[in-house]
């Protein structure tokens, strides 16, 4: 099975939000089935066949999550991500303040989808190829 470490080198080509779909497909070919990333520290657990599950270690200080979410604004700052215009540090804080807790790739799927603290499902989008 995977290994964070294989991960997080997938990871490191990931300058923007314009290399997500390869990075999606790099993770496809280690194994992962799915994953959720935490917005409050950064920390990722990955899931894959099995039942298996491995998970990260918090990436950065940790960010207070809006009680209310925005997600007419999220939308617009993902979009500028998206786009290549912000980095993964800004996305996550740009994240933070919309009142986005966490998101879901799903691989079978190929969506991602963000939510908020209440667990409501505020965007799912399908993952180019």
């Amino acid at each position: 099975m995977f290994t964070v470490d294989q991960i997080k080198a997938a990871h490191s080509k990931v300058k923007s939000g314009a290399d997500f779909p390869n990075y999606i497909q790099e993770l496809i070919q280690l194994g992962v089935t799915s994953y959720e990333t935490y917005v409050s520290d950064g920390h990722t657990e990955y899931f894959g066949k099995d039942a298996y599950q491995t998970s990260t270690t918090p990436t950065y200080d940790t960010l207070s999550i809006a009680e209310i979410s925005n997600a007419e604004q999220f939308k617009i700052d993902l979009k500028a991500h998206q786009q290549g215009q912000t980095d993964y540090p800004t996305f996550c804080k740009d994240c933070a303040k919309s009142g986005i807790e966490k998101w879901a790739v799903a691989m079978d799927k190929m969506t991602c989808t963000y939510y908020d603290k209440a667990e409501n499902e505020l965007l799912t989008e399908i993952i180019p190829q």
